[in-house]
């Protein structure tokens, strides 16, 4: 994400001119776009017009608008952003207060004002600027017959692929058909890779799974990339990191991020560290549970979520987002998406929930 131009008032209104320039800063710009924000930028409307022998047509004309956002539409796994609101600066197309729909495209501009800027938001922004963010992980979580290729970014986790094929079982005297079969498989998966993996962003791709078939896949995609001169698994050969999982499912990634022979290779990404905050959490909540809170879903205005964060960072806390679509965040969202690791152990929380419990009665 680029930051062309921000101007902001003293009590926090103003605006910001951000340029999206990789999918991933559509999730950014999904997350800053709220109700009642006001939105520019250049998009197609579709005009009438009538000739001088009074035929009318129609043609689809690129102008700049302005709407206060009412909806917003993101296609997590086509990385695509659909704003519609009302118009509210006069253009020559559009009538005042006439709804349109924005689509939010990479490498164009856009200019977003609010009446508050708050301290989420504006991290949010400098997290999305900032290239050092931007160290991404691959993954292929599989087993025979079965394959989910996903990319473990800074803020989602996105399934670019599944390969699924049947598998004959061995039979006594013949393993032809489940032989072909296999290699079959093993070579769909190994063009997934190579079509849906960047290697010039991607620091290391964990292939995992259970029993030898990651091992027994590599070697096959190796020897192929030998054999067939493909430089591009030849070069990145490095990257490749084996891993145990229980299955070959898209939610067995979420162990497969805790391994410890996965943390330290993965210890500057924030997939690593967003993964490593929730499992001390719940090593607190089975240890020491006077230290470890999760929130309730009642805390719905996002006000109050602003004044918490920034009271535990006035107080030397440190805060982390979870993205929604990340699988930290997945598991979070079970536990009504807001945790805390105490400092100290507050028994008399719990105390008070078991009277208003009993009082309720």
């Amino acid at each position: 994400m680029k930051l062309l131009s921000k101007l902001m008032d003293k009590d926090n209104s103003g605006q910001i001119t951000l340029m999206p320039e990789e999918a991933e800063d559509m999730w950014h710009t999904y997350n800053l776009l709220q109700i009642q924000d006001s939105l520019r930028a250049s998009t197609f409307r579709k005009v009438q017009t009538e000739s001088s022998t009074g035929s009318v047509g129609s043609n689809r004309v690129r102008t700049t608008l302005t709407i206060c956002v009412e909806t917003i539409d993101f296609d997590a796994q086509g990385c695509m952003l659909r704003v519609k609101g009302t118009n509210i600066q006069e253009n020559e197309y559009v009538k005042m207060g006439a709804y349109h729909t924005i689509e939010l495209e990479l490498n164009r501009k856009f200019t977003l004002a609010k009446k508050q800027w708050d301290s989420i938001v504006l991290d949010r922004i400098e997290q999305a600027c900032d290239p050092g963010h931007s160290a991404d992980v691959g993954a292929v979580v599989m087993q025979e017959g079965l394959a989910h290729i996903c990319l473990v970014t800074s803020s989602m986790t996105v399934l670019r692929a599944k390969v699924e094929t049947t598998i004959p079982r061995k039979r006594k005297g013949s393993c032809t058909q489940h032989d072909k079969a296999l290699e079959k498989f093993y070579e769909s998966v190994m063009q997934g890779i190579i079509r849906h993996i960047n290697f010039d962003v991607v620091k290391c791709v964990l292939v995992a799974s259970p029993g030898f078939v990651k091992e027994q896949f590599c070697n096959y995609m190796f020897e192929q990339a030998v054999k067939m001169d493909i430089k591009l698994i030849l070069e990145n050969r490095s990257k490749f990191l084996q891993v145990h999982s229980s299955s070959g499912h898209k939610y067995a990634l979420k162990e497969v991020l805790s391994d410890s022979s996965v943390v330290g290779r993965l210890s500057d990404t924030k997939a690593a560290g967003e993964v490593k905050a929730l499992e001390d959490f719940y090593k607190m909540l089975q240890h020491e549970p006077d230290r470890a809170f999760y929130g309730s879903q009642d805390i719905a205005k996002r006000s109050r979520y602003v004044k918490l964060v920034d009271s535990v960072r006035d107080n030397g806390g440190t805060v982390r987002m979870f993205s929604s679509l990340h699988v930290s965040g997945e598991q979070l969202n079970q536990l009504t998406g807001v945790a805390a690791i105490l400092r100290f152990p507050v028994s008399e929380m719990s105390d008070q929930e078991d009277d208003s419990t009993t009082d309720s009665d």
